[in-house]
């Protein structure tokens, strides 16, 4: 009775052969069901066009010359010459305001969300439904509702610690705890914490250890989506910023919208190149630097 392979690559690298005798699908170095390469090329190209067009729409709105017809660059040349010096300074500050916000609002969530979560799986996973509850409930209430419940909270923090824009930072990180909960939750679910926390306290790890060396490292993906998302949200947050009277991004681009609606775009598009670069350095910064490994061939030197 002959023997033959499941479908399936061989040791090197060549398809298999099925058990009626046929060829397997399964590409060398890539998976048997991934789309081909076309098909991905199709996919991110239109959901590319999807994000461009409003975008290039912006760009020829900036460009106009008015009733006259025509366009020129005539906005963005003064704006450059001087305009962020001048009257439209308030913009500039209120992008800084932005990013602080966004980095604050990712240093609560995460150092308050990551060690929780390891926490309820490695000791009390009874208590994994009630956390999933507590987190993912924020995203059913509106914002001006939350607002509403804050604004106590807010007037007694303004008493006790002043009513500086930083105080944002408490708001937006119960705003984007749902968004990260699930990126982070998703990262869990493939990684068997349990294991790796007892083979390291085993091996004499400290608990410090166990988390920062050898958890957290594992989680790298997940918690480098919820960072994306948590930016992304502050730097586009207006509700809670606008009812509690503090100054971000958005109000301030309300604010310049009302006097000069083409200047505001020209903000937006240079909001949305400045928001695209921070979150490519956070991707950069967050990316995992793999090294090829060298095969060492048997019986000889390496």
């Amino acid at each position: 009775m002959t023997v033959v392979r499941e479908a399936g690559a061989t040791g090197d690298g060549t398809r298999g052969v099925s058990r009626r005798g046929r060829p397997g699908p399964v590409a060398r170095g890539g998976v048997a069901h991934a789309p081909s390469r076309a098909v991905r090329a199709l996919l991110l190209g239109g959901i590319g066009l999807f994000f461009l067009i409003p975008v290039v729409a912006m760009v020829e709105f900036t460009l106009r010359k008015g009733l006259g017809g025509g366009h020129d660059a005539s906005r963005w040349i003064a704006l450059a010459q001087g305009g962020l010096t001048g009257q439209y300074r308030q913009v500039l500050v209120a992008l800084g305001n932005s990013v602080g916000l966004a980095v604050g609002t990712v240093l609560i969530v995460l150092l308050l969300l990551v060690p929780t979560l390891l926490l309820v799986h490695i000791r009390f996973p009874r208590l994994r439904r009630v956390m999933e509850f507590v987190c993912i409930l924020p995203i059913s209430i509106p914002a001006i509702v939350l607002v509403v419940g804050l604004a106590p909270v807010y007037s007694l923090l303004s008493r006790l610690a002043g009513s500086g824009v930083w105080t944002l930072a408490f708001a937006y990180g119960i705003t984007v705890l749902p968004y990260a909960y699930r990126a982070i939750q998703a990262n869990l679910d493939g990684v068997d914490v349990r294991t790796l926390s007892e083979a390291a306290r085993t091996l004499g790890a400290g608990w410090g250890s166990v988390l920062f060396r050898v958890l957290v490292p594992n989680l790298r993906r997940g918690i480098l989506a919820g960072a994306f998302i948590a930016v992304a949200v502050v730097l586009g947050e207006f509700t809670i910023a606008s009812l509690l009277s503090r100054v971000n991004l958005q109000t301030a681009l309300v604010v310049v919208s009302k006097a000069d609606p083409y200047t505001a775009v020209i903000f937006s598009l240079l909001a949305l190149t400045f928001a695209f670069l921070l979150l490519l350095l956070i991707g950069c910064l967050g990316a995992e630097r793999t090294r090829p490994r060298r095969r060492r061939p048997i019986g000889g030197r390496p």
